[in-house]
C-alpha cells in the first residue's frame, strides 16, 4: 500500500548512492527492510534502496539526494508516493553520455559506480571524474522495469549522445549542482531558500500577510566560499528559469549598449517568469557612483536601480548578486526593495570543511589510510574552492604515480589500470604542500609545529594563555553559564629572548585555530591612510575566518604613546584605528589579539585597559629550573657525551634568557663539528660512506659547552633586568605618567 512522505535532502556523505532514508514507522507500513527497493513517484517515477532515517528525522520525511529528486521530478518539501517494488537483476543496461563527454573503455568504471544500485529507464546518474561532475542517462534496461545492477550485468555505452527524446521533454537540461553539492553552508542555504523558494512556490503566504515577497539577495564574502555554487544549486532545485550574468561581460565602450544588455536580460526573465537573474561580480557593474570617474559605470548603476525598483513592476523575477567587495557597491542598491537581504558566505569551520571534503572525495577511490577528519582539522583558512583544489591535486598526484603504465597514444586505457588507481594518504600530504588557503593568502602564516613541550619553563605564563585562549574555545557553555566574556587580548612583555614569540606560536598550534602574524613595522606606510587601512584589513580578514588569533609582534612599533612621536601623526592614527577595531561599535567576535613587546613602557596606555589588551603577562628571565628545561628542549635529539651535566649548565647560566641558552647549545654543537670537519679535511675523506661514518661519530661533550658558555654572554644586563621587574607592579596596577628607559635601550 503506498504512503505519502515529504521530501528532504540527504547528508553529503550519502549523496550519489541511490538511497532513500525512511523512518521505522514508514518502513513497517510499507513492509520493507533496509536494503529493499522502493518506488518513488512524483511527476516521474524512480527507484532507490531503503536505508534507516537519521535519528532526528520526523516519521513523515523521505530523504533523497538531488539526482533522485530530479529523477522523480520533485523538489524539497514536495510530497511523493512511496511504494514497495520488486527489482530483478539486470541482464544488461545501456547508458548515454552527454554530447561533450567521450569515455573510451570506461564501461567497467561506470558499472562499478552503479553496482548494487536499482535503476529504471530514464534515470540520470551523477558522477565525478577528477573533480569534474557529469551525468549520464540509463536509456534501456533488460528486463524492463526496476532492475538491480550486479556483477553479471552487461553495461554498454550508446554511441549516440543524450537526446531530447531521452529527456522526455520535461527536463530541458541535466542537473549538475544540487543542494547536496553545497557543503558547510547549511545556515546560509536555509536563508536563501527562505528568500527564493518560498515566494515562488507559495506566494499566497505573502498575500495573506499583506506584504511583497523579497526581490533580491546579495551574497558577499571571500572569493571561493561558494556564492556562485549556491546560486547554481538554487536554480537547479526549483522550477524557475535561470539567467546568469557576469558583471564585466556586459560593459561596453559604446554609448547605451551596456544598459541595453541589462534591459534585454530583465525582459527575457520577465517573459519566462518565475525566473532568477544571477549577477556575478556585482561590484564591477555597480560600483559606488561617488568613487568612479567613468560615465558608463554611472549609467549602468542607474539602469540597474531602475530595473530593480522602477515604475514598471518586475514580476516574479528575483535577483541574486554576488561580490567579494561589498563596500565597493553603490549604497542605493543596498536598501529594501532592491537587495532585501545581505547574506555573508564566510570561510567554513571545521565541520564545514569536513562536509566539503566528503563531497569532493565521494566518487574518489581513496585508500583506507586517508583520514578526512584529520585533514578537516589541518585545513584551517581553506575555503570551498581551496578544498576542491586540494582534493583535485591529490587525485592528480595519484595519476602521476601510474602514468608510466598508461600509454598516451592508445585509444583507451585498460580497465585493470583504471581499477589500480587509488588516492593514498601520501597523495593528500603532497597536495597539502601545494595548495594555499586563498581566504587568508595575503596574511596567512603557516604556524611551525611548535607545542608547549618546546617551551622550557614559563608554566604560569602557559596557564594564563591556556585559560584565556583555549578555554573559551573548548568550554564556551561554561562562559555562557556564568554570564562572563573571555578576555579580548593579552600583552606578553619582557626582555628580548625570553620566549614571547615562541609562546604565541605554541598557543596557536594548541588552539588549532587560524593564526595571523603581523610584525608591527610592516603595517606602517608613508602614504596617508594606508597604515590604518592595513590594520582594518587584518581585523576584517580575522573576522571572516574566525576563530582567529592575531599576533602583533613588536606591537610598540605601531602603538607608541600618542603625543610623543614626530612622524606626521602616522602612528597616532594607527593607534586610534587599533583601539577602534579592538573595542569599537562593531563587536569583535571570535578574534583574540596577542601582542608581544620588549618595550611596554612606550605603548599607549589606552591599549592596555580592560576590553583591549587587558592582561599584561610578564615573561621573565628563566630561573634555574626553567633553564634546565630549556637545555633539555634544545638538546633532546643531540648526541651528548656522558660527561654533559645539564643541571650544572643551568647553575652556570644565571641571567641567561631562553634565546641565550639556544645560542649556547648551537655554539657547542658547532665546536664539536669543528673538530670532526678538521679531521675529515686532514685525512682527505671524500666518499659519502666515510662522511656518514664521521657524522655518526660527532659527540657534544662537556668541554664544548664550557667553551660555548665563555663565548656567549647574557643578552640582558642587570639594569635591564631591574627595569622589567619594576614594570611588573606598574602594569598590573595603576599606570604612571613617566617611566625611565632601561639601560641598553638609549
Amino acid at each position: 500500500m503506498p504512503i505519502e512522505l515529504r521530501v528532504q535532502g540527504l547528508a553529503p556523505e550519502d549523496t550519489g548512492r541511490g538511497i532513500a532514508r525512511l523512518g521505522q514507522q514508514s518502513r513497517d507500513e510499507l513492509g520493507v527492510q533496509p536494503g529493499d527497493v522502493v518506488q518513488i513517484t512524483g511527476r516521474r517515477r524512480t527507484v532507490a534502496t531503503v536505508r534507516p532515517a537519521y535519528e532526528t528525522d520526523p516519521e513523515d520525511v523521505l530523504r533523497i539526494d538531488g539526482i533522485t529528486r530530479a529523477n522523480a521530478d520533485v523538489e524539497i518539501d514536495d510530497y511523493v508516493e512511496v511504494t514497495e517494488v520488486d527489482s530483478e537483476e539486470a541482464t544488461s543496461i545501456t547508458v548515454a553520455l552527454p554530447e561533450r563527454i567521450i569515455l573510451r573503455g570506461a564501461e567497467p568504471y561506470l558499472k562499478r559506480h552503479l553496482l548494487n544500485r536499482p535503476v529504471v529507464r530514464g534515470d540520470t546518474i551523477h558522477l565525478r571524474l577528477l573533480g569534474q561532475p557529469f551525468v549520464f542517462i540509463v536509456t534501456k534496461t533488460t528486463p524492463t522495469g526496476p532492475v538491480l545492477v550486479t556483477e553479471q550485468t552487461t553495461l554498454e555505452v550508446r554511441d549516440q549522445p543524450i537526446t531530447e527524446e531521452d529527456l522526455e521533454g520535461e527536463r530541458s537540461e541535466l542537473p549538475d549542482v544540487t543542494y547536496e553539492d553545497v557543503g558547510g553552508l547549511k545556515r546560509e542555504l536555509g536563508l536563501i531558500r527562505e528568500m527564493i523558494e518560498l515566494p515562488m512556490r507559495h506566494p499566497e503566504l505573502f498575500r495573506r500577510l499583506g506584504i511583497a515577497p523579497p526581490k533580491g539577495v546579495l551574497l558577499h564574502g571571500p572569493p571561493g566560499t561558494g556564492k556562485t555554487l549556491i546560486a547554481k544549486a538554487v536554480a537547479n532545485e526549483i522550477d524557475a528559469s535561470f539567467f546568469s550574468l557576469s558583471g564585466p561581460e556586459i560593459m561596453s565602450r559604446y554609448y547605451g549598449e551596456s544598459e541595453e544588455q541589462l534591459r534585454e536580460i530583465f525582459d527575457e526573465a520577465q517573459e519566462d517568469a518565475p525566473a532568477i537573474v544571477f549577477i556575478d561580480e556585482l561590484d564591477s557593474i555597480a560600483p559606488s557612483r561617488d568613487e568612479v570617474t567613468g560615465e558608463t559605470e554611472r549609467r549602468v548603476v542607474a539602469q540597474l536601480l531602475s530595473l530593480m525598483d522602477g515604475l514598471e513592476a518586475r514580476g516574479d523575477v528575483i535577483v541574486i548578486g554576488a561580490t567579494n567587495r561589498i563596500n565597493a557597491i553603490d549604497p542605493a542598491l543596498r536598501r529594501g526593495g532592491r537587495f532585501d537581504r545581505e547574506i555573508e558566505i564566510g570561510a567554513p569551520d571545521r565541520d564545514g570543511r569536513l562536509e566539503i571534503l566528503q563531497i569532493h572525495t565521494r566518487d574518489m577511490p581513496t585508500a583506507d589510510d586517508v583520514d578526512l577528519e584529520g585533514y578537516a582539522d589541518r585545513t584551517y583558512g581553506f575555503v570551498g574552492a581551496d578544498i576542491e583544489s586540494f582534493a583535485k591535486e591529490a587525485a592528480m598526484h595519484a595519476l602521476r604515480r601510474v602514468q608510466e603504465e598508461i600509454d598516451i597514444e592508445t585509444d583507451h586505457i585498460e580497465p585493470d589500470v583504471l581499477e589500480e588507481i587509488e588516492v593514498t594518504r601520501d597523495d593528500f600530504e603532497a597536495a597539502l604542500q601545494n595548495v594555499e588557503p586563498s581566504a587568508m593568502r595575503e596574511v596567512f602564516v603557516e604556524v611551525p609545529d611548535v607545542t608547549y613541550e618546546d617551551v622550557g619553563g614559563l608554566k604560569s605564563v602557559q596557564h594564563e594563555l591556556v585559560r584565556s585562549v583555549e578555554w573559551p574555545l573548548s568550554y564556551p557553555q561554561m562562559f555562557e553559564k556564568i554570564r562572563t566574556e573571555a578576555p579580548r587580548g593579552i600583552l606578553l612583555y619582557g626582555p628580548p629572548g625570553t620566549g614571547k614569540t615562541l609562546l604565541a606560536r605554541a598557543v596557536a598550534n594548541a588552539s588549532n585555530v587560524n593564526f595571523i602574524s603581523v610584525k608591527g613595522p610592516e603595517l606602517l606606510n608613508k602614504y596617508v591612510g594606508e597604515s590604518e587601512r592595513g590594520v582594518r584589513e587584518v581585523f576584517q580578514r580575522a573576522r571572516q575566518n574566525a576563530p582567529t588569533i592575531i599576533f602583533f609582534d613588536e606591537v610598540d612599533a605601531i602603538a607608541p604613546e600618542r603625543g610623543e612621536s614626530f612622524d606626521s601623526q602616522v602612528t597616532e592614527r594607527v593607534v586610534s584605528q587599533l583601539l577602534t577595531e579592538l573595542d569599537g561599535i562593531e563587536e569583535l567576535r571570535g578574534v583574540f589579539v596577542l601582542g608581544a613587546t620588549n618595550r611596554p613602557d612606550i605603548i599607549d596606555r589606552a591599549l592596555l585597559r580592560p576590553g583591549r589588551l587587558e592582561k599584561n603577562v610578564y615573561v621573565p628571565i628563566p630561573d634555574i629550573e626553567a633553564r634546565r628545561e630549556i637545555f633539555g628542549v634544545h638538546t633532546r635529539e643531540m648526541p651528548l657525551g656522558d660527561d654533559v651535566d645539564l643541571d650544572a649548565l643551568a647553575e652556570d647560566t644565571e641571567g641567561y634568557t631562553g634565546g641565550d641558552i639556544e645560542g649556547i647549545v648551537r655554539e657547542a654543537s658547532m665546536l664539536a663539528l669543528d673538530e670532526v670537519v678538521s679531521r675529515v679535511e686532514r685525512d682527505g675523506i671524500e666518499s659519502s660512506e666515510e662522511l656518514d661514518e664521521a657524522a655518526d661519530a660527532v659527540v657534544i661533550e662537556a668541554a664544548h659547552f664550557e667553551e660555548a658558555v665563555r663565548k656567549v654572554k647574557p643578552s640582558v644586563t642587570e639594569e635591564m633586568h631591574e627595569f622589567y621587574e619594576g614594570l611588573v607592579d606598574d602594569l598590573g596596577g595603576e599606570s604612571s605618567d613617566e617611566q625611565a628607559s632601561p639601560a641598553g635601550f638609549q
